[in-house]
């Protein structure tokens, strides 16, 4: 492996990213009908399906965020994770900044795309949710990109967009 210089005032930030990791695989899954983290649980969190790794994200509010990206009422705008997943599922894999048949916006006046993206919402809430807490900032968005490439989630995108 070749050696890697580092800035030493970055390397505080790396010392912790294996063992949180290690935490959030090893982590018990909770599902919306058992405890979940408190309201304002900052981390990282985690959702798999049939021990497949899925998709990493962080949050200032873990268990905010899982409800916006699953609950039933949860909007186009909300649950990014389950609208990539009903892309997936009716072929309109490319995301359309522009206006048109294919934004968000347009899509989910589609039925057919309405009814996917309610299945995949439906689909994260049987997934495995997992999390782990993690308060500072920088250490949370390198811990989401370190288990994300390390995980070798599916759908996460760290595109510009």
């Amino acid at each position: 492996m070749p050696t890697v210089n580092l800035d030493r005032s970055f390397l505080p930030y790396l010392e912790t990213l294996d063992e949180k990791k290690g935490k959030l695989i090893s982590s018990s899954a909770i599902s919306s009908k058992i405890e979940s983290p408190k309201s304002g649980s900052r981390g990282v969190y985690l959702f798999s399906e049939n021990g497949i790794h899925l998709y990493v994200g962080r949050s200032n509010d873990i268990k905010g965020r899982y409800g916006r990206h699953c609950n039933p009422g949860a909007t186009h705008t909300q649950a990014a994770f389950a609208f990539k997943l009903a892309r997936e599922k009716t072929g309109y894999i490319k995301a359309s900044y522009k206006k048109g048949p294919e934004t968000r916006k347009e899509l989910v006046k589609k039925p057919a795309f309405l009814k996917a993206f309610n299945s995949s919402k439906e689909r994260l809430r049987n997934m495995d949710f997992r999390f782990v807490l993690e308060t500072d900032p920088l250490k949370q968005c390198l811990l989401e990109i370190y288990c994300a490439t390390c995980l070798d989630t599916k759908y996460n995108d760290f595109d510009n967009h």
